[in-house]
């Protein structure tokens, strides 16, 4: 609980082409030998990741991708993780050898930044194999970018001036639940324990929200479903009560009006995408056929068991609230189609494991498709006929 999850870093992905300097930077940024350095082209082959402290900004994730130019089998692989890498930063360094320049290949990568809208530092490695005639030739050309030599610790040190400046200018993350209830409001979390709970430790989602509510000052309270109900006659005033989706049709019974409801997986569908699309998302599922293909995605990876959510649960609810013979499609971690026209409805995760912006760009991939995309706390809700009190928090 003390560490802060990558979904929730600021994710800084550097790019360039192969032996452009990208993992020699890496290492002098973060002061120490992460990524492999060689002259020998495509010695990055999968991304490199470190967490950090990036003071005074904050947590920061740094992200050292494959070179985007290699032309190989194995290389297009690599490219292709490298630009997968892309879809999910918040900021990007463009690394670029200041002896090479490569002007066709820099308006291409600069197209990819706009069409993500990732804003990024053009860095210009290897700076001290230049003549002041070239230096100044390539200023003109280059205006805003930054001249490094990992050599010089200055330039590193006047690279992290600008990166700090530029990422001050990005917005903080949404809340999960500080902006919808105000300073000592009651909540009460209702946290099942069943086979599919990690033992001895609280779930990705469960935990953030306890801790947003302690930063707060929002009183909260951990309970299991099974002491919901007391809880209630012992706590007066409750202002919501946030529920495991798979526990929602018994909480809100229990509930009965006493307060508010929600789920852990709806408010991360509004903090971490679009809560409006996938409620209109949702309202889908009594449009469906038989032989409709659903697409679950799910950012974890995990063993399969006969509690499953995504995998068995869902699938159950859905063909029984429909009365359809639907076929279903399954893709977990960072495996997310590129097609996704062949399907009639997306239903995610509750995305605590991606940021911001990597769950919207998926948002917008369904949307471009005219395929509608909703998630698993919603679909609960839906099927369960408790839709419309479980978002009434949000007013909708």
């Amino acid at each position: 609980m003390n560490k802060t999850p990558n979904s929730n870093r600021f994710q800084i992905g550097i790019f360039g082409k192969t032996n452009s300097g990208k993992s020699s930077l890496l290492n002098k940024i973060v002061g120490q030998d992460i990524s492999i350095v060689s002259n020998v082209s495509g010695t990055t082959t999968d991304s490199v990741k470190k967490a950090m402290e990036f003071l005074p900004f904050g947590p920061v994730l740094f992200i050292d991708t494959a070179g985007l130019d290699d032309k190989s089998e194995l290389g297009k692989i690599r490219v292709k993780k490298a630009l997968n890498e892309l879809k999910k930063v918040d900021f990007a360094l463009f690394v670029m050898d200041s002896k090479n320049i490569d002007m066709a290949f820099y308006r291409d990568q600069i197209i990819k930044f706009k069409q993500y809208n990732i804003p990024y530092i053009l860095v210009l490695s290897k700076s001290e194999l230049l003549s002041n005639d070239e230096k100044n030739t390539i200023e003109k050309i280059f205006p805003t970018g930054i001249f490094v030599t990992v050599e010089d610790e200055k330039s590193i040190l006047n690279l992290k001036d600008r990166m700090l400046l530029e990422f001050s200018k990005e917005k903080e993350e949404s809340k999960l639940i500080g902006d919808l209830l105000p300073y000592n409001s009651k909540v009460i979390m209702v946290v099942p324990v069943d086979s599919e709970a990690p033992k001895g430790r609280l779930i990705l989602p469960q935990v953030q929200i306890l801790r947003e509510c302690l930063d707060s000052g929002i009183k909260s309270y951990v309970v299991r479903d099974t002491e919901l109900s007391s809880a209630l006659d012992d706590i007066t005033n409750v202002d919501l009560v946030i529920t495991d989706s798979q526990a929602f049709k018994e909480v809100e019974k229990i509930v009965d009006g006493r307060a508010k409801l929600t789920s852990f997986s709806i408010l991360f569908a509004r903090q971490k995408g679009d809560l409006d699309t996938m409620v209109k998302g949702v309202k889908t599922l009594s449009k469906l056929n038989h032989g409709d293909k659903i697409l679950i995605a799910e950012t974890c990876t995990h063993n399969t068991s006969h509690e499953d959510i995504g995998r068995v649960k869902i699938p159950k609810l859905i063909k029984k609230y429909t009365g359809k013979e639907v076929e279903f499609d399954f893709k977990f971690g960072n495996d997310f189609p590129e097609d996704l026209k062949n399907y009639a409805l997306v239903i995610h995760c509750g995305a605590c494991m991606l940021n911001k912006k990597n769950m919207q760009i998926r948002i917008d991939e369904s949307l471009e498709s005219n395929v509608p995309i909703t998630n698993y706390g919603l679909v609960i809700a839906e099927v369960n006929g408790i839709l419309n009190s479980a978002i009434k928090i949000f007013n909708l």
